[in-house]
């Protein structure tokens, strides 16, 4: 890898190019912002040899494309982005919904470019540029979704990248990336929410008693809301399926501890620590 052009200066992007910088120096980082401001702040963030808005620019010559933007956005860029780059580039991003990216982008590139979805399991609640780290990446699994037809060199260019910054690879299919991916991080993030409006709505003063549980617990509801919007709309059906079913979880839970049933409440709390303490390991 040569040339590596990332589209989008925001925490995974900014924080790609971080690790790039830092664990391959010799390959050369170009970086396009929407935003004239975004320039001078990566410039003076020292992220990138050449940052630009100009996006011809930022893709000439590159070997390797990364889309680091929300997944709404990326079937416009990606169209952008073609024509301007060679037949030989490999082209991923960065998005948690694999299915409509790789529905849309995958008739973008062909025969010119190789497109093989990607997603990288990392991140915060906090976002932009000011927050990106090197690091963010180390000890991550970046789970790559190669379609039908994919270029299988592609596909391993694609999984190095992901290793020069310290992911571990795994792969699924599109369909079996939205469906894990919802249960892992879009459910959780949609509960959490619901829990903090439901904390609020019932008694907005019981926050001031918080503890670490509710803290860590509704951490990531502080994520962006505009890219949570976007992520919950692109893998609707997933979550609606899951949420109804966990919704029937948690009437069962209900009507356990109504009933009085402690045994059932014991066994299904020294299941969940049993699973969770496995997480650990």
């Amino acid at each position: 890898m040569n040339q590596l052009a990332i589209l989008g200066p925001g925490l995974l992007g900014g924080s790609l190019a971080k690790a790039i910088r830092a664990r391959v120096p010799q390959c050369r980082v170009t970086l396009w912002v929407r935003r004239a401001e975004a320039v001078e702040e990566a410039r003076d963030a020292g992220v990138a040899d050449f940052v630009s808005q100009d996006l011809a620019a930022v893709v000439a010559e590159a070997d390797m494309v990364v889309l680091c933007m929300p997944v709404e956005a990326m079937p416009e860029i990606a169209a952008r982005v073609a024509p301007l780059i060679s037949p030989r580039a490999v082209v991923t991003d960065v998005g948690s919904v694999k299915g409509c990216v790789v529905d849309a982008l995958v008739p973008i590139f062909r025969k010119r470019g190789r497109f093989v979805g990607s997603h990288p399991m990392a991140g915060s609640e906090q976002s932009g540029l000011s927050a990106a780290r090197s690091d963010l990446y180390e000890g991550a699994v970046c789970i790559v979704t190669p379609h039908t037809g994919a270029d299988p060199e592609a596909v391993a260019e694609t999984c190095r990248l992901w290793e020069r910054v310290g992911c571990s690879i795994s792969t699924l299919s599109p369909e079996e990336h939205d469906r894990a991916v919802g249960l892992v991080s879009h459910l959780p993030h949609l509960l959490a929410a619901a829990l903090v409006d439901f904390v609020c709505a019932e008694s907005p003063e019981s926050v001031n008693f918080c503890g670490n549980g509710f803290r860590d617990t509704t951490r990531v509801a502080a994520g962006p809301a505009a890219m949570w919007t976007g992520i919950f709309a692109a893998n609707r059906a997933v979550v609606v399926g899951q949420l109804d079913r966990m919704i029937g979880r948690l009437q069962a839970i209900s009507k356990d501890l109504a009933a009085g049933n402690d045994t059932r409440i014991y066994e299904f709390l020294a299941n969940a620590k049993e699973a969770r303490d496995r997480l650990n390991r």
